[in-house]
């Protein structure tokens, strides 16, 4: 029957629907070394579902640690892994998305180097004295699984130098991902949406090897063919959400030729050297101009592969840490950073009703004077004109 059928049509409907999250909002759910049993090796992969698409994260410390964004018109497009292939010397092609078609969006940011300089009489790192960096593919890493929690889709990579250095202490990379838009509580109070995650670089007890050592955080960022990337640099008048930071920096990748949306990195110039982030404990953060990086890309990473092992198109950038206020890390032995990857827009911070009615009443309350000044003396000046009387 045409009516029967047409019900059964729309329930199933429905039930798909309500099988879907809601706009906005997407299904996040957190994997450590799917299709692998050995809790030594370290791979999480984060998949963001909606109702047309999915969001494929891949965080890795093999090789150079790194992390591989992947963005799919599918929603139901799977990651793929071949084991043995990537933790062999030549790692190319292990990983890849079914259907290949689907993906729009492929980038991946590698994390090579840390850095350390002696800030004492230098305005910067361009001019000051370096020691030997910490090369972070040498490093040590901890099981994920340790801090993996899907309740609060958090994780954490956390790392120690080489024997005979770092003294005990570690750097961490930790993760967080996202289900809808929200702003977080701590500083310095990100605005996300769905299609972002977080990461928090962590240094935590690194022992500096001078009186005023500062620290240099390498990225390297990695593209697929036909992508354009520029640094930006947006300044606001409101600190309301991270006090005393009036600028935000975004690196954005726009493609060229397809319909699929940009993919970006956005940062507050901002790091805390305290757990609990506070406007006093702050230290400053610089960036450098993206500079593009000639040859191929040391590895092995997860970026090679995705990408395969002649990984080309690459540009890095170096974000530093202290200036002026460097000395907050060596009384503390603390520092934290975040940064925002993600896809889309990238969020922008707008003035919240409470600033908004502050304004408001601050340029306002001129104005109501002003008016109100106008019609008094309007007043005055009829009624005085009214109370005189011609002579006969």
């Amino acid at each position: 029957m045409p009516g029967a059928r047409g019900l059964v049509l729309g329930a199933l409907c429905l039930l798909g629907a309500l099988g879907r999250p809601p706009a906005g909002r997407r299904e996040v759910s957190m994997h450590f070394n799917p299709g692998w049993n050995d809790s030594s090796v370290n791979l999480l992969h984060v998949q963001a579902v909606d109702a047309n698409s999915t969001l494929h994260y891949v965080w890795s410390s093999l090789g150079v640690p790194a992390v591989l964004l992947l963005y799919t018109e599918n929603e139901h497009s799977t990651l793929h892994i071949n084991w043995p292939q990537l933790l062999s010397p030549d790692p190319a092609g292990a990983i890849w998305v079914e259907p290949p078609s689907s993906v729009l969006h492929a980038s991946a940011v590698v994390f090579t180097k840390l850095f350390e300089y002696d800030g004492a009489n230098a305005s910067g790192p361009a001019r000051a004295l370096f020691y030997p960096p910490y090369d972070l593919a040498a490093f040590s890493w901890d099981s994920v699984n340790r801090t993996l929690n899907h309740t609060a889709l958090t994780a954490a990579f956390r790392g120690t130098g080489p024997p005979g250095t770092f003294h005990n202490g570690s750097i961490a990379f930790q993760v967080t991902a996202y289900e809808e838009s929200s702003r977080d509580r701590r500083l310095p109070g990100l605005l996300h949406t769905a299609n972002s995650s977080k990461l928090e670089f962590v240094m935590d007890g690194v022992a500096p090897r001078g009186n005023s050592s500062r620290f240099v955080l390498e990225m390297v960022m990695v593209e697929g063919p036909g992508r354009h990337r520029r640094l930006e640099s947006a300044r606001s008048i409101d600190d309301e959400y991270t006090p005393t930071i009036f600028e935000m920096v975004q690196l954005v990748s726009e493609p060229q030729g397809t319909h699929a949306g940009p993919g970006f990195l956005q940062w507050k110039t901002t790091a805390y050297g305290a757990r609990e982030a506070k406007r006093e404990n702050g230290i400053r953060c610089r960036y450098s101009p993206l500079q593009a990086v000639n040859g191929t890309l040391l590895g092995p990473s997860i970026a090679h592969a995705y990408f395969g092992k002649d990984v080309g198109g690459l540009a890095a950038i170096n974000i530093s840490f202290g200036g002026e206020d460097g000395e907050i890390y060596a009384s503390t032995g603390y520092l934290s950073w975040s940064v925002l990857l993600g896809f889309g827009t990238p969020p922008e911070d707008a003035f919240s009703p409470l600033v908004v009615a502050i304004m408001a009443v601050a340029l306002g309350t001129p104005v109501v004077l002003l008016v109100a000044g106008a019609i008094v003396v309007l007043f005055f000046q009829k009624k005085r004109y009214s109370e005189y009387e011609p002579i006969n």
